[in-house]
Protein backbone atom coordinates (compact mmCIF):
# COMPACT_ATOMS: atom_id res chain seq x y z
CA UNK A 1 0.00 0.00 0.00
CA UNK A 2 1.12 3.45 -0.78
CA UNK A 3 0.35 5.86 2.01
CA UNK A 4 0.50 9.98 2.29
CA UNK A 5 0.17 10.93 5.73
CA UNK A 6 -1.16 14.61 6.51
CA UNK A 7 1.18 15.52 9.65
CA UNK A 8 -0.38 19.11 10.57
CA UNK A 9 1.09 19.92 14.47
CA UNK A 10 4.40 20.57 15.60
CA UNK A 11 4.79 17.17 17.38
CA UNK A 12 5.56 13.60 16.47
CA UNK A 13 2.34 12.06 16.28
CA UNK A 14 2.87 8.34 17.69
CA UNK A 15 1.06 6.57 15.51
CA UNK A 16 3.43 6.92 12.64
CA UNK A 17 5.71 4.09 14.49
CA UNK A 18 3.03 1.83 14.08
CA UNK A 19 2.22 2.45 9.92
CA UNK A 20 3.11 0.17 7.78
CA UNK A 21 3.55 0.81 3.68
CA UNK A 22 5.63 -0.11 1.30
CA UNK A 23 5.58 3.75 0.12
CA UNK A 24 5.14 6.40 3.15
CA UNK A 25 4.41 10.08 2.22
CA UNK A 26 4.64 12.61 5.05
CA UNK A 27 2.94 15.41 3.55
CA UNK A 28 3.73 18.84 6.50
CA UNK A 29 0.82 21.13 6.53
CA UNK A 30 0.11 24.07 8.80
CA UNK A 31 2.35 23.92 11.96
CA UNK A 32 3.62 20.81 10.93
CA UNK A 33 6.19 22.46 8.43
CA UNK A 34 8.03 23.57 11.34
CA UNK A 35 9.55 19.98 11.11
CA UNK A 36 10.98 20.90 8.03
CA UNK A 37 12.88 24.54 9.11
CA UNK A 38 13.29 24.24 12.97
CA UNK A 39 16.51 22.37 14.68
CA UNK A 40 16.41 21.69 17.53
CA UNK A 41 19.88 21.59 19.39
CA UNK A 42 20.65 21.77 15.65
CA UNK A 43 19.43 18.64 14.94
CA UNK A 44 16.83 18.53 12.44
CA UNK A 45 13.09 17.03 13.59
CA UNK A 46 13.25 13.58 14.30
CA UNK A 47 10.20 12.94 12.22
CA UNK A 48 12.54 13.47 9.07
CA UNK A 49 14.95 10.53 10.49
CA UNK A 50 12.13 7.86 9.54
CA UNK A 51 12.21 6.00 6.48
CA UNK A 52 9.54 8.22 4.28
CA UNK A 53 9.63 10.92 1.36
CA UNK A 54 8.72 14.17 2.92
CA UNK A 55 7.16 17.15 1.41
CA UNK A 56 5.92 20.89 2.67
CA UNK A 57 3.05 22.75 1.57
CA UNK A 58 4.73 26.11 0.58
CA UNK A 59 1.85 28.17 1.55
CA UNK A 60 1.81 27.17 5.07
CA UNK A 61 5.78 27.70 4.91
CA UNK A 62 5.34 31.03 3.76
CA UNK A 63 2.77 31.73 6.14
CA UNK A 64 5.00 31.43 9.11
CA UNK A 65 7.29 33.43 7.52
CA UNK A 66 9.86 30.37 6.35
CA UNK A 67 11.44 30.68 2.28
CA UNK A 68 11.91 27.53 0.68
CA UNK A 69 16.13 28.23 1.42
CA UNK A 70 15.18 27.38 4.78
CA UNK A 71 13.67 23.74 4.61
CA UNK A 72 15.68 20.61 5.46
CA UNK A 73 17.11 19.25 2.27
CA UNK A 74 15.07 15.82 2.40
CA UNK A 75 11.64 17.51 1.85
CA UNK A 76 10.31 18.75 -1.33
CA UNK A 77 8.39 22.03 -1.40
CA UNK A 78 4.79 21.82 -3.04
CA UNK A 79 2.22 24.24 -4.22
CA UNK A 80 -1.70 23.18 -3.85
CA UNK A 81 -1.40 21.86 -7.35
CA UNK A 82 1.87 19.94 -6.81
CA UNK A 83 0.05 18.47 -3.63
CA UNK A 84 -3.18 17.41 -5.58
CA UNK A 85 -1.06 15.76 -8.30
CA UNK A 86 1.07 13.89 -5.78
CA UNK A 87 -2.08 12.71 -3.81
CA UNK A 88 -4.06 11.64 -6.79
CA UNK A 89 -0.72 10.60 -9.22
CA UNK A 90 1.56 9.05 -6.07
CA UNK A 91 -0.51 7.33 -3.25
CA UNK A 92 -4.05 5.20 -2.71
CA UNK A 93 -4.69 6.12 0.71
CA UNK A 94 -4.27 9.23 2.97
CA UNK A 95 -4.26 9.48 6.37
CA UNK A 96 -4.90 13.09 8.34
CA UNK A 97 -2.60 13.35 11.93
Amino acid sequence: MKLAVFVHEYREPEVLDRLKAEKLGIILVQNGVYHATVKKDGQPSPILSRNAEFYALSEDLATRGFSDDKVDPKVKVLNYDGLVDLIFNDYEKILWL
